[in-house]
């Protein structure tokens, strides 16, 4: 295949659903967590982590509960990489969230799972939103994902958490530049700086995509700018499962 449709193609991998098994093997392990035997994995955040998950189904480790994004493609590596810690993933992001719609349902929605590991990324809409009928600031997400952290941390003193930053790939189609430079880096700023204040692990989505985009164009990362591409999608998943990787479990 010549190398320009093979990027063609790649671009438009996002909308493509990922064919996989419907069976998820079961687990048994000595390793004690807050659910038992085998480590909860939470994702939470925005259509970028929901990815077209079937929002009806809350059971964990279900493909189709998993999305067709970077949480499904991060899960099937933990899957593989650590039969020690016996993953039990699930998937709740909301397209359209904001910070704080995931304060709104966070009860239900992560402290009820009781999960070792909660992971959040979220923002994009906070600015993006902006742009339209939301009175967002990059004020305003600094302090609702503040009071976040700060109720996580009291409701699940031991669970782990990994904070990823927001991400714009500036070429995307639906960007106007304009609306994002400077102020989106004040969100980004915010993320990395409440990841420090809350010892969690801290991805940085938006230098990951830069250094992709010396690789490839925009359209084959991440073609509006926003939604990764299934290209995209794995490329966040291999560097969410190296921050995994360095956490330390109890």
């Amino acid at each position: 295949m010549k190398r320009r449709k093979f990027i063609q193609l790649s671009a438009g991998m996002g909308a493509l659903p990922v064919v996989v098994p419907g069976y998820i093997p079961q687990f048994s392990s000595d390793r004690q967590t807050k659910t038992g035997d085998r480590t909860v994995v939470l994702f939470q955040g925005d259509s970028i982590t929901d990815a077209g998950r079937d929002r009806k189904s809350e059971i964990p480790d279900k493909p189709v509960g998993l999305g067709r994004g970077y949480a499904f493609l991060a899960a099937t590596q933990l899957y593989e990489k650590h039969p020690d810690l016996q993953p039990k993933v699930y998937n709740r992001g909301i397209s359209g969230n904001k910070v704080y719609q995931l304060a709104d349902r966070w009860d239900r929605d992560a402290i009820d799972l009781q999960p070792d590991v909660i992971s959040i990324l979220i923002g994009v809409n906070d600015h993006w939103h902006s742009l339209r009928d939301y009175a967002g600031t990059p004020e305003k997400y600094r302090d609702d994902f503040d009071a976040l952290l700060t109720r996580t941390k009291q409701e699940l003193p031991d669970t782990a958490l990994i904070v990823c930053e927001p991400f714009v790939l500036l070429d995307g189609t639906a960007i106007e530049k304009e609306k994002w430079v400077p102020v989106f880096d004040d969100y980004r700023k915010a993320s990395r700086e409440l990841s420090k204040k809350y010892d969690a692990q801290f991805v940085p989505f938006q230098s990951i995509f830069d250094k992709a985009l010396k690789r490839a164009p925009a359209s084959y990362w991440a073609p509006d700018g926003v939604h990764p591409s299934l290209a995209g999608a794995q490329l966040m998943a291999d560097h969410w499962v190296k921050a995994f990787d360095k956490l330390k479990l109890k």
